[in-house]
């Protein structure tokens, strides 16, 4: 969830390219650093994170989405999927609320509160049995936490308030006055378990509406009772808008002892109480960076440091997130922004030749964390908030988007996200359909069965570049992969090596895009074809596992409401039998 514009986004995006990373030359010789490596990793499996929403998906008290993903456990194991990222299932505004409007983090649909006891999601019920087949399936589970601010205040307030500039919050634009703000939160539905706290306006820094004259703005809080160093905005925020402290609703104050408090007990809590494997930290340009470094700090020394932490710190410039990871010392991951931006950019028709990666595929990773900090950058194609309708847009056109979650899932470089839309489609006004023809899940699969092994480029070509893995002795049987990405109208063939051990094995392409056979020669190469505006992907076709993944295909019906709930039916028949 973030306010940024998209034109806000893209000023400067083309001299950040240039101070982030100085191109081609760099990006290679950061892969030829990272293949030094790629064998200590081969005994690991690679891992992939779903992500498990979309912003329109539908749930319905009848059949919630946590029961649709209970479902969908099974399938989304035997294709590789490691972990699930978890929409925001707290109490939010109203019943069909994503989430990101949240209102009581305690109330995972347990409470009678903002109009019903679920969430938009399910029950309580239904996400803690979600949460023992991700168990039993050995699926992490990953919570969405929303910790910059709360929304649907149960009462006002009167506060003292002054009213800023939109464009740079350090302007105060009126006199300060006496205003009523919607910031007492008392969870009368929840009363006091699980938490205590009740939460008033020296509570958060700002809100963005006056009860008593009916006119929004944004207005920051003045409080008597604060030190005047604890008084205002957070200073470590991100600089945009002069100071990007607030976003919506009621800002928190992590200054504030007992909110800080309070939300460590919460991270605690939702993480023992859902068994959690990892968080991701929502809109995290617009609260205290030095609140979160204790946060991720705390969480990882009381959980394990293994504890999976990703950020969602919206911005296009890796040298911004290069130190933001710094500042973590390394405890955590932020999303690869501009990379999502270089496939939107490119997947257009005829892209601008002043956008980062000017049509030209040998660039796609140019400017991107990718290049910065392999192991520490999640890429991912598409989001709830880039996907078409949303406030940060950036839409991966159709054709390019198989090319794109090559690019990611293929390389050792990197942890991919892949987007619930993309897997089995998106609803609202700009729907699609499944990404790939429904081949998406070939890609998962050759990522978690194959993608090992030294990696060797050839981006050779501004319209078709390629890559071969020579696959692990420990895994599948020391099966590799040879990839093509084309963006031309034209059939291409690429000679490449993808290892002596392969000497003699019979390749064909997964995909089933490219047809024919082809045959690894004594040398340990092979010319491999790939069709127009098309990506192969070859592999052994001996390899384990090969008939599975060539048979994986999933339809836009086979995961609607109707079919789940008679498969459930099904297996409640059985029981009884």
């Amino acid at each position: 969830m973030n306010g940024n514009s998209r034109s806000s986004m893209n000023m400067g995006r083309k001299d950040s390219v240039r101070r982030s990373i100085s191109g081609l030359g760099r990006a290679l010789s950061l892969t030829r650093g990272a293949q030094q490596n790629g064998e200590a990793q081969a005994a690991a499996d690679n891992k992939t994170i779903f992500q498990g929403f979309e912003w329109y998906t539908e749930s319905a008290a009848s059949h919630s989405h946590w029961k649709r993903l209970t479902t969908m456990l099974p399938y989304l194991k035997s294709i590789g999927i490691h972990m699930i990222w978890l929409p925001p299932g707290c109490k939010a505004a109203h019943a069909d609320s994503t989430g990101y409007d949240i209102y009581d983090l305690y109330d995972l649909g347990e409470f009678n509160q903002k109009n019903g006891r679920r969430t938009k999601w399910g029950t309580k019920e239904e996400l803690l049995d979600l949460v023992a087949v991700a168990k039993k399936y050995d699926v992490g589970i990953m919570w969405d936490a929303v910790l910059n601010h709360k929304a649907a205040a149960d009462a006002t307030e009167d506060a003292m308030a002054v009213k800023c500039d939109p464009e740079d919050r350090r302007k105060e634009i009126a006199t300060p006055k006496s205003i009523s703000a919607w910031t007492s939160f008392d969870f009368p539905g929840r009363g006091s378990k699980y938490s205590a706290k009740r939460w008033t306006a020296t509570d958060f820094t700002g809100i963005d509406y006056d009860a008593i004259t009916q006119k929004p703005g944004i207005y920051k809080f003045l409080s008597p009772s604060k030190p005047p160093k604890q008084n205002g905005w957070a200073t470590d925020v991100d600089s945009e808008r002069g100071n990007y402290d607030y976003l919506m609703f009621a800002d928190i104050d992590h200054r504030v002892t007992s909110v800080r408090a309070d939300l460590f007990n919460w991270a605690d809590w939702i993480t023992n109480t859902l068994g959690l494997a990892g968080m991701r930290l929502d809109a995290m340009k617009h609260y205290s960076t030095a609140f979160q470094v204790d946060l991720v700090r705390h969480l990882q020394e009381q959980h394990g440091r293994d504890f999976f932490v990703v950020g969602e710190y919206w911005t296009w410039n890796a040298l911004t997130l290069s130190n933001i990871i710094g500042k973590f010392k390394g405890r955590i991951s932020l999303y690869d922004v501009q990379l999502v931006y270089n496939f939107s950019d490119f997947s257009k028709e005829h892209p601008k030749p002043e956008t980062p990666v000017g049509g030209d595929l040998r660039r796609i990773f140019e400017g991107a964390l990718l290049q910065m900090h392999p192991q520490r950058s999640v890429t991912f194609v598409a989001n709830h908030d880039t996907q078409e309708g949303q406030s940060l847009e950036a839409p991966v056109a159709p054709w390019f988007v198989p090319h794109a979650y090559a690019l990611i899932l293929l390389r050792q470089e990197g942890q991919p996200c892949v987007f619930y839309g993309d897997l089995f489609g998106n609803n609202g006004p700009k729907a699609r359909t499944l990404a790939a023809g429904g081949r998406l899940p070939r890609l998962v699969a050759a990522r978690q069965k194959y993608a090992y092994g030294r990696q060797k480029d050839y981006f050779d070509q501004a319209d078709c570049v390629g890559w071969t893995r020579s696959g692990s002795p420990n895994k599948s049987e020391g099966a590799g992969l040879a990839v093509l990405v084309n963006s031309s109208w034209e059939v291409r063939n690429k000679k490449m090596f993808v290892g002596n051990s392969h000497r003699g094995e019979v390749w064909t392409d997964l995909m089933g895009w490219a047809w024919g056979e082809v045959v690894i020669d004594e040398w340990g190469q092979a010319t491999f074809p790939v069709a127009a505006r098309g990506v192969s992907v070859w592999a052994n076709k001996g390899a384990k596992a090969r008939d599975k993944i060539d048979r994986l295909v999933w339809d836009w019906q086979g995961w609607d409401d109707k079919e789940v709930e008679e498969r459930e039916k099904g297996q409640e028949k059985k029981k009884q039998r």
